[in-house]
């Protein structure tokens, strides 16, 4: 025992030892630490991208309401629902209903052109035909600026991320889309989900303006409770009336990760082309750190301390440059990136959404965690290196 509590106050000798010498090595030292940070960055910035997505595509939404389709359509946009589906959906038990009837809305969907707000390019924008419960069936949607529309009236009402991200759509102003002018009466939020990249109006009056008759592309209905969705779903896609694909509101964006992976899968690609070179830059940090001490390491080892003290020293400091470097990168991504709004190309609508880039605590801890994955790493060889130094050698070097 006693000789295991020798061997570990050898370690902490000199691992302290070799962090209170960086200081002297503080040129490299600064180098390895400026380019893990920078990786770190990288990783933290690209990921957040993929997180923000994520959480707008696919994370909000409710398991008390469904969502309806055609049976078959792979998205919205291939989804085609009549006056009557949207009838028998209604009558369907497990709906709740309120003092004006069955909670359900039924919602066309159209994609119109509007110039982005700083380039004046245009962009691909969702149009969306609602009625009155589209504003019931969503978490958290609330009017933040002006009112909701008037049925029968070409009014919009426009999402904030869409407001943000495009030229026109103040509230007061009027927008003029084919032959039909629409004025902008007021401003919604929706808690970050995709909805605040949409443009709303009554879907009567959509559907007269793009001569969709009495079409509609998706019904979304209240249910009474969670718990009664099951039944709800069998009810539908049992009636031979119908001919429906029925799953939950916070289930139906699922398909849409397909780019929010490529996004992921990008930034770690990146990172990792990146981490090779912060490696590289602490392996020959370390072998400078080792080249510099050869004789203290040799009187180290002339003194008895052992060789796994000093392979543990060489590690620890590698590991505390790297996670130095690292957590420096991580608090220059969150700073920058937290919160930075920005738009991209929905490949399944091919219209844009608007996002906003999350640094959450998991992707900073996995950021510092990688971070000291390449400081171990860049120290393994270095470490051998000094282990292996013959003493009498090492201390006739100068």
């Amino acid at each position: 025992m006693s000789g295991f509590i020798n061997w570990l106050s050898q370690v902490a000798t000199v691992s302290m030892f070799a962090v209170r010498t960086i200081p002297d090595r503080k040129g490299a030292a600064v180098t390895t630490m400026v380019g893990i940070a920078g990786v770190t960055a990288v990783f933290v910035g690209m990921m957040s991208i993929a997180t923000g997505l994520r959480e707008t595509l696919t994370t909000k939404g409710r398991e008390d309401v469904a969502y309806v389709t055609r049976a078959g359509a792979d998205s919205e946009m291939t989804s085609i629902l009549g006056r009557e589906d949207v009838r028998l959906v209604g009558d369907t038990a497990g709906i709740l209903i309120d003092g004006s009837g069955p909670v359900v809305s039924p919602e066309l969907f159209v994609i119109i052109n509007l110039p982005k707000r700083g380039t004046g390019s245009d962009v691909n924008v969702p149009f969306r035909g609602v009625e009155r419960a589209a504003f019931e069936v969503r978490e958290g949607l609330q009017m933040i600026e002006g009112r909701r529309f008037e049925p029968g009236r070409n009014e919009v009402v426009v999402g904030v991320g869409a407001a943000r991200e495009l030229d026109g759509l103040e509230v007061g102003s009027t927008i003029r889309l084919g032959r039909t002018s629409w004025d902008v009466v007021g401003v919604f939020s929706a808690e970050g989900a995709v909805a605040e990249s949409e443009i709303w109006t009554d879907a009567t009056v959509l559907q007269g303006a793009y001569q969709r008759g009495t079409s509609y592309q998706t019904i979304q209905a209240q249910l009474v409770s969670a718990d009664a969705f099951q039944a709800f779903k069998d009810a539908l896609t049992s009636n031979p009336q119908l001919e429906v694909d029925v799953v939950r509101q916070n289930e139906a964006g699922t398909g849409q990760q397909i780019n929010v992976a490529a996004i992921a899968g990008g930034g770690i690609f990146i990172a990792g082309m990146m981490s090779l070179g912060a490696l590289f830059g602490a392996l020959n940090t370390m072998y400078s750190a080792v080249a510099s001490r050869v004789r203290e390491i040799a009187t180290l080892r002339a003194l008895g301390f052992g060789v796994g003290p000093v392979i543990l020293s060489v590690l620890f400091e590698s590991l505390v440059l790297a996670v130095a470097g690292g957590s420096f990168g991580a608090l220059v991504a969150w700073l920058a990136f937290d919160g930075y709004t920005a738009a991209t190309l929905n490949f399944q609508t091919f219209s844009q959404v608007a996002f906003a880039f999350s640094v959450t605590p998991p992707l900073l801890v996995a950021a510092i965690v990688m971070s000291a994955g390449i400081g171990l790493v860049g120290g393994i060889l270095p470490a051998i290196r000094a282990a292996r130094l013959p003493i009498s050698a090492a201390l006739r070097e100068s």
